[in-house]
């Protein structure tokens, strides 16, 4: 990775009663980076980001901040976090400002200059005198991201944070995590189970399954992939067939769905297919092709666990 790693997780497990909730997670975030943690509810996204933050422990395994262990040197490696963990609790009955004072007190340093920088940076300058228990769902988000911010932490981490906004609230809070990131050039973590906010919002997407790393992929790699076709191909003998293919172009996404062999392909590569079936006197009664949407590679490397 060219950019340098702020945030390590290295063979991260939780086992609770025998049972393994996250298994052997390992990958790194670098600065400036959005990283979406994408999996369906209950994969472990939430236990792994409450180790981060150390508000569990964990069976085995480092999380590594800046080089700084969070096992060893807990409070140190605190220092350059900042998180939202579910929804951001404040003080109602107090302005969004008087939150922020309280909240400043808890880290050294943290000036009067620095809290007006993060009103600014977050867009509550006209709204932040105001008791907060008038702020909308989406303002409070907003709030919480300033007070994640006051200490200048170089990671952010947001576990569903788009939880309760409507589409307005969405998209603004995502607007001001990717200037975050490009801005501030913090790396920012951000767990949901939504495949449409992950596309919008980040550069990388780590996709969890029952408390295991499925895969990690750039996004502009997942767009590239979702121009490729599933290619239906009715033939004599689907299974032959398929031991065929693999053996012939073991490149391809080869497998029989319902009696229909199913190859996953690029559209010039549909010709030189039917060439070779036909040339190993394989019988073709019918191709057709539906295009693979971003959807449907995260089913097809979830096993047909909806994310959705």
């Amino acid at each position: 990775m060219s950019k340098e790693a702020v945030l390590q997780l290295r063979n991260v497990t939780k086992k609770i009663g025998g049972r393994t909730i996250v298994d052997n997670l390992t990958f790194d975030v670098p600065k400036g980076e959005v990283f979406g943690f994408l999996g369906p509810n209950g994969a472990g996204k939430t236990t792994t980001i409450r180790m981060i933050v150390g508000l569990i422990s964990m069976t085995k395994g480092e999380v590594l901040v800046k080089g700084i262990s969070v096992r060893s040197h807990f409070e140190m490696a605190m220092t350059h976090i900042g998180a939202i963990v579910e929804n951001p609790e404040m003080y109602k009955f107090l302005t969004g400002y008087q939150n922020l004072v309280l909240f400043a007190r808890r880290h050294i340093g943290v000036t009067k200059e620095r809290i007006n920088e993060v009103v600014k940076l977050v867009g509550l300058q006209t709204r932040i005198h105001e008791k907060v228990k008038r702020y909308s769902l989406g303002m409070r988000q907003r709030l919480g991201v300033a007070q994640a911010l006051l200490h200048k932490p170089s990671v952010l981490i947001f576990d569903e944070p788009t939880n309760g906004l409507d589409p307005a609230g969405i998209r603004e809070l995502r607007d001001y995590l990717r200037a975050l990131a490009q801005q501030e050039g913090i790396a920012i973590i951000v767990s949901s189970h939504l495949l449409s906010e992950m596309e919008l919002m980040c550069d990388r997407i780590a996709i969890i399954q029952a408390g295991k790393l499925i895969d990690v992929r750039s996004m502009s790699e997942l767009k590239r992939s979702a121009g490729r076709q599933q290619v239906e191909i009715e033939v004599d003998d689907p299974e032959r067939t398929m031991e065929y293919l693999a053996a012939m172009l073991p490149d391809l996404n080869v497998g029989v769905r319902n009696g229909v062999l199913a190859v996953t392909a690029e559209r010039g590569q549909i010709p030189e297919l039917n060439r070779k079936l036909v040339m190993a006197d394989i019988e073709v009664y019918g191709i057709r092709t539906v295009d693979v949407s971003l959807e449907d590679q995260f089913l097809e490397l979830t096993r047909g666990e909806q994310v959705v």
